[in-house]
């Protein structure tokens, strides 16, 4: 290992030399009480800036094993650790003069959502910053004095600031790791409680706006007291803290805050009811964000949700590959099969089919569904239109009619918002109406109210639910090599990587939150066909493949993710890893299922059936 005199030397030695003379740098370098490693070293002041780390020996940063004892903590402490880097580069932006990303540090910033991440790692032995930063240079010109006050000016400081111990807010450190181990405590409870998810009393739900993902501020009233607020204040002003009806309340012990009082969802059909603008969706998104941890001060401490809830959309143009899709549309003209439905251009309903066929696949348990973005001929199909259209005429199978053998069959719940069709009221357990924000338990009503105006609609979904077939990919369709480039992976945003010469379209993932685990699922998906798709015809699955990955991910870290270290992964879910292989343009599969069964069934591949 080399020293920090070592690394001054070279800065001076290379001063107003060609930028390519940085690659001398690469290495690492005992500077005091920390360790500074160069892994990458960016080719130009224009390109990806340099991948660097700084490694805080434990006795140096001093924090207690107390802070990172148990997995929840540690990844609290990594998630604090890196907000107050982010936070502390902020502070000291633009102080080196340079072309390009000149002067630039940078480590992955953090939303609401606390993610197992890879840019900070906190071991017993030491603590590890992974971060970028611009090289200064003038044009192509390396500013060896410049990067000398970047990495003996600035750093140091952010060493300081944010990696020792004694000059951190120790209340709120502790605060942001006790919030954490609430949630993650509750969530692994809730199946022992008989729950899918929860929701506590004083919750603030509302954000800001539809990109600012910051809770809504204004006046706090409760809901106990609404009937007095001027009713001029309604409105933008006025935020409305959640609190649970009675009928549905319940008390949860936690380690650190103590009993958390609110809403306990049960397994079932949930249905959420209510007029437009009153809080249905809003609702029903932070149950969907209730797979992660949040933030303290975010609102949604203490919604939580099993981390098997999958939202689902219809999604338009997406491709489909052999996916069995006859529980919901089958009997298409022309005798054509939905056995092993395929295109590169799916419609709505056949989107939203694919979509929950293959979150089944992957070992979804709860179904999260918003009218406003589904389809509605896959949603309701009413009695008028049944006397119009008979059923031997009409392909698809409304989810109205398949949500109750879905759960009898399968043991899937669906939380649902409808605002659209009384046809609901007949299948859901548990029926919610929301009113300025405010939830009522009007299952009764709502039940009283079916009976009362029976439709004498016809139930169309047959007898049971219908057969989930797995799929096993194909590794030659799955390649991730581009021309020359034997491996390209590119990240375009949260909702895009271009794998190969591939795309995987992910803006209908919800619940892919951060572009950090955009960045984790797409070599994720080369991590699993390297290492678990050694045959070209294997007989793994695609849920199997995902699977394997997040158990390795989960026992070894996100490094495994990449030959060198990287500082700009989050961890996805399993089922976002599935979905991400499912949207793959290039996939091929074959059905894991019996011969005779795949020859009966005729391959369907039209650009849009329905």
């Amino acid at each position: 290992m080399l020293t920090g005199e070592d690394l001054k030397a070279k800065l001076k030695s290379i001063d107003r030399s060609g930028y390519k003379s940085y690659k001398t740098l690469a290495g690492r370098y005992k500077c005091g009480d920390y360790i500074l490693i160069f892994d990458i070293i960016q080719s130009d002041p224009f390109a990806p800036p340099s991948r660097i780390r700084v490694r805080v020996p434990s006795d140096v940063s001093r924090f207690p094993k107390a802070l990172f004892s148990s997995a929840p903590r540690k990844r609290a402490l990594e998630d604090f650790l890196t907000r107050q880097f982010h936070a502390a580069t902020q502070e000291s932006k633009r102080r080196i003069r340079g072309s390009g990303k000149s002067g630039t540090l940078e480590i992955a910033q953090c939303g609401q959502e606390v993610l197992a991440r890879s840019s900070m790692k906190v071991t017993d032995e030491y603590i590890e910053a992974r971060f970028v930063a611009g090289l200064p240079a003038d044009g192509r010109i390396i500013l060896g004095h410049e990067a000398y006050a970047m990495f003996y000016g600035v750093l140091p400081g952010l060493v300081r600031s944010a990696l020792m111990y004694q000059n951190l807010d120790r209340n709120a450190l502790a605060k942001h790791i006790e919030v954490v181990e609430d949630q993650d405590y509750i969530r692994q409870r809730l199946e022992e409680l008989g729950l899918i998810a929860f929701v506590a009393d004083g919750s603030i739900l509302p954000r800001r706006s539809g990109i600012d993902d910051r809770p809504m501020s204004g006046i706090i009233v409760d809901v106990d007291t609404l009937d007095v607020v001027n009713p001029g204040q309604i409105g933008a002003n006025v935020v409305i803290p959640f609190k649970s009806p009675r009928t549905l309340s319940m008390e949860i012990s936690t380690p650190n805050r103590g009993l958390v009082k609110g809403m306990a969802l049960k397994p079932g059909v949930t249905l959420i009811a209510g007029g437009g603008f009153h809080g249905k969706s809003t609702l029903l998104s932070a149950i969907q964000r209730g797979v992660y941890d949040h933030i303290p001060g975010d609102g949604r401490e203490y919604v939580v949700t099993l981390d098997t809830a999958m939202k689902i959309k219809a999604e338009e143009g997406r491709s489909i590959e052999k996916t069995d899709i006859r529980p919901f549309i089958d009997n298409l003209p022309f005798e054509q099969s939905t056995m092993a439905f395929t295109t590169q251009n799916a419609s709505g309903s056949t989107s939203q089919a694919a979509n929950i066929m293959e979150s089944l696949e992957m070992g979804a348990n709860v179904l999260l569904i918003d009218e406003d973005t589904s389809a509605t001929n896959f949603m309701i199909r009413d009695v008028r239109m049944q006397h119009l259209v008979p059923k031997n005429k009409e392909p698809i199978t409304p989810f109205v009619d398949k949500i109750r053998l879905l759960y009898r069959d399968r043991g899937v719940s669906t939380i649902l918002v409808m605002g659209g069709s009384g046809d609901y009221f007949e299948v859901a357990d548990l029926i919610l109406v929301l009113d300025n924000y405010i939830v009522r338990d009007d299952t009764v009503r709502a039940q009283t109210i079916a009976i009362d105006n029976c439709t004498k609609r016809k139930v169309e979904g047959g007898d049971e639910f219908g057969e989930v077939v797995s799929r096993c990919p194909m590794r030659r369709a799955m390649s991730s090599r581009s021309g020359k480039h034997e491996v390209k992976i590119d990240v375009k945003g949260k909702d895009k990587i271009l794998y190969g010469d591939s795309e995987i379209d992910l803006l209908a993932i919800d619940q892919i939150v951060d572009i950090g685990q955009t960045h984790a699922v797409g070599d994720a998906i080369y991590y699993g066909v390297s290492n678990y798709l050694k045959d070209l015809e294997s007989n793994l699955t695609i849920s199997e493949l995902a699977y394997h990955v997040d158990e390795d991910i989960r026992e070894k870290g996100l490094d495994i993710l990449s030959p060198f270290a990287r500082g700009d992964y989050a961890r996805p879910r399993r089922l976002e890893i599935g979905a991400a292989m499912n949207r793959l343009r290039s996939l091929k599969v074959r059905q894991n299922r019996p011969e005779k069964q795949v020859q009966e069934g005729a391959e369907v591949d039209k650009e849009s059936v329905i």
